[in-house]
């Protein structure tokens, strides 16, 4: 079982990047899933998730209306859609699978993370 994320880079103080994770299997269908982030010397912490049908999703209060969480069910794929990237958004990014939509740690499968820099 493994989720590949991919879509990180070096961007500049207000552009734009797309990050994408894709399950290997497509019994994560019904799984929720979502983006977690971790800077330099800092925590692991939430960033968005999504039901396993879509119709729900959560965001961290510090992406809310910046970043776009989103799946497509047919080919076990989520993507995060992020614009107005700011220095503080520089972290690795981890997608996750859980059973139960989460907005914390404790997700049942992590991938491995795609990294992303944000230059000022």
């Amino acid at each position: 079982v493994q989720l590949q994320a991919s879509g990180g880079g070096l961007v500049q103080v207000g552009g734009s990047l797309r990050l994408s994770c894709t399950a290997s299997e497509p019994a994560f269908s019904n799984y929720a899933m979502g983006w977690f982030r971790q800077a330099p010397e800092k925590q692991r912490e939430f960033v968005a998730t999504i039901s396993w049908s879509g119709g729900t999703t959560y965001y961290a209060r510090s992406v809310k209306g910046r970043f776009t969480i989103s799946r497509d069910i047919a080919n076990n794929t989520i993507y995060l859609q992020m614009s107005d990237l700011r220095p503080e958004d520089t972290a690795v990014y981890y997608c996750a699978a859980s059973q139960i939509i989460r907005t914390t740690l404790g997700s049942e499968y992590w991938g491995q993370g795609t990294l992303v820099t944000v230059s000022s």
